[in-house]
């Protein structure tokens, strides 16, 4: 079976599909590039390659327009005529949730599927993603500090999951931890704009004004870019 970065097994790939795949997680995970467009390559050397619909649905779905949560529904309607795993039923069972609107019920079985599966980072991200969006700051920390112990330094994507830490960490007033697992994270992986975001809310609540300007401006050229869909929050 053809697995991810994460080693989870993927339904319907082709080892030339699972490379764009690939791409695209790691693109969703910085907020940088067209994970879209990746996907949708994938999808076309691969048309039953289940994650790659999946995380176009949790892209989709995420971005809270309208138009995109009926581009959302109308992917996983075809999603569920195919064969798929637990692991990717699981996904769709918590995107149907989403997509009718009911994003804590969403979150909660995001949760639950990261019991079973703490390697899925799409799960884990759009589960932080919807505790985000719910201003639920201890579910924005303790999502990942439950998959965490199950990661090593050397696994892809390690540096995400501390950025998202770091920012869960500041929510909850954690202040010097969460300033600590984002420096990790970026010492990893420099261009991950979400831990630049969870430091530089670390200097602005403990009133560090000139610290974090410095930041920022210091570390300008990797948290910024117009391929970056952060820039702009980051900048504010």
């Amino acid at each position: 079976m053809i697995t991810d970065n994460q080693n989870n097994a993927l339904s319907g790939a082709t080892v030339e599909a699972v490379k764009l795949y690939n791409e695209a997680v790691e693109a969703f995970n910085i907020y940088r590039g067209d994970p879209v467009g990746l996907l949708n390559r994938a999808i076309e050397l691969a048309p039953d390659f289940a994650m790659a619909h999946i995380l176009k649905a949790h892209l989709f779905g995420l971005a809270t327009e309208p138009g995109a949560t009926k581009e959302a529904k109308a992917i996983v309607a075809r999603v569920k005529s195919q064969r798929l795993s637990e692991r990717e039923a699981s996904h769709i069972a918590a995107l149907d949730l989403l997509l009718e609107g009911q994003w804590t019920a969403a979150a909660v079985a995001l949760d639950r599927h990261s019991v079973d599966h703490p390697h899925d980072i799409v799960a884990l991200q759009s589960g932080h993603l919807m505790d985000f969006y719910r201003a639920n700051a201890r579910d924005l920390r303790d999502r990942i500090a439950r998959a965490l112990p199950n990661w090593s330094a050397d696994m892809p994507g390690y540096s995400i999951l501390l950025g998202m830490y770091s920012f869960g960490l500041e929510e909850t007033g954690d202040y010097g931890r969460a300033e600590d697992a984002g420096r990790r994270a970026l010492d990893l992986q420099p261009l991950d704009c979400w831990a630049h975001h969870a430091v530089a809310h670390v200097m602005e609540m403990q009133g560090r004004a000139e610290d974090g300007i410095g930041w920022m401006i210091a570390r300008e050229p990797y948290w910024s870019g117009d391929d970056n869909f952060f820039k702009v929050h980051n900048w504010w």
